[in-house]
């Protein structure tokens, strides 16, 4: 996953966490606006999501912040 979108999913991981607390939970989706104007960052992270690592739809923001961070 490139570095940009790896510090834009730590951010909304971060802030899902703030807002909402530790049990909040998050899609890939949730890294993009609700137009597709950033396909090729989409796929990116769709893979990395659902290919590389065979993660649920929805999983623990927390989990998935500390994954990013620990460069899974």
């Amino acid at each position: 996953m490139r570095a940009e979108l790896r510090r834009k999913a730590v951010a909304v991981c971060t802030d899902k966490i703030a807002k909402k607390g530790a049990g909040v939970g998050l899609s890939f989706y949730a890294f993009f606006a609700n137009k597709n104007d950033t396909p090729e960052l989409l796929m990116e992270a769709a893979r990395w999501w659902i290919e590389t690592h065979r993660l649920d739809h929805f999983e623990k923001a927390v989990k998935i912040r500390a994954m990013i961070e620990a460069g899974d």
